[in-house]
């Protein structure tokens, strides 16, 4: 059986993780000095930190997803953030977690799959890898997304308005909203919130539903303010986005994707979703999320770190 035990890394630097088994979730990412940049949930509004989302991301209309003609429950935003995880590796500045199916899982999703979530700080950030396995003898379709809320501000002393995205390409495209809770989004896009490759985050923006980039060019991004901590977020793996937060708290989701939420008018096959992975038989897939710590000065986003 999994162990329930939270499991603390840290890096030569100072810099800490804390991760929950239950859904290999990072519950926690500290500084040297103690800042805590990971929300901390609150039962009343978000209780969660930075839940793992596989193999869906939001939810499906009517609450589940066809395959070769019959139909699977599937919970919002897959499984695998409610269930137990099993700590397969574990140094002192990294750690795995791996989920396998079994009958439970198979009730919702028809498919066997390894599912590893890693963690591994450097001095100065995370690196968290979802690599997804398909063993079977048919393509596997699923959704991969992370999905980390970040304190907003990060630090005591500056407003939420002093707060930027820069993203490292200029976003003209339109972007997807929707309605229900989890999202579904509308037939059509609406004009982008970002200005060039700017976005100055607001509650206001989050008053009808997350902002959805489901035509995105960048695969990196700055959040902070223009002197101060703030964070750089790498996602060369992930060709969607999603940001999200309930207006009034002091958090944001900045939420890399594989795959999207559904149209409230879809009515296909799983593996005809937009967005979706389709992993072929016997390949293993990876993504990748890196959160990097960055302090003072004009945001740059110009050079990869991963």
């Amino acid at each position: 059986m999994a162990s329930r035990e939270p499991v603390t890394i840290q890096a030569s630097s100072g810099l800490s993780a804390v991760i929950d088994p239950h859904g290999a979730q990072l519950v926690s990412l500290k500084t040297a000095g103690g800042t805590e940049l990971i929300w901390q949930g609150d039962p009343r509004s978000w209780p969660d930190h930075a839940p793992i989302l596989f193999p869906l991301i939001s939810q499906m209309p009517g609450g589940h997803i066809h395959h070769r003609g019959r139909d699977y429950p599937m919970p919002p935003h897959g499984f695998a953030h409610i269930m137990d995880f099993s700590l397969s590796r574990k140094t002192e500045s990294s750690c795995t977690f791996e989920l396998r199916d079994d009958e439970e899982t198979h009730t919702h999703y028809p498919f066997s799959f390894g599912l590893d979530v890693g963690f591994d700080l450097s001095d100065d950030g995370l690196l968290v890898t979802i690599t997804v396995e398909n063993p079977n003898d048919e393509p596997m379709p699923a959704d991969v997304g992370f999905h980390p809320g970040f304190n907003w501000p990060l630090t005591g002393g500056l407003s939420k308005d002093e707060y930027v995205i820069v993203f490292d390409k200029d976003e003209s495209a339109p972007v997807r909203r929707g309605g229900d809770d989890p999202v579904l989004l509308y037939p059509d896009g609406e004009p982008t919130p970002v200005d060039g490759n700017v976005l100055r985050p607001r509650d206001e923006m989050f008053e009808g539903s997350p902002i959805v980039f489901d035509t995105l060019d960048s695969r990196s991004l700055t959040f902070g303010p223009r002197d101060g901590l703030g964070l750089r977020i790498d996602f060369p793996d992930s060709p969607h986005l999603g940001l999200w937060m309930i207006p009034g708290e002091n958090y944001l989701c900045i939420e890399p994707w594989q795959g999207y939420p559904a149209r409230m008018d879809f009515d296909g096959p799983l593996a005809e979703k937009p967005g979706i992975a389709v992993i072929e038989p016997r390949e293993i897939r990876r993504w990748r999320l890196g959160i990097t710590l960055r302090s003072g000065g004009e945001p740059n986003v110009s050079t990869g770190r991963i």
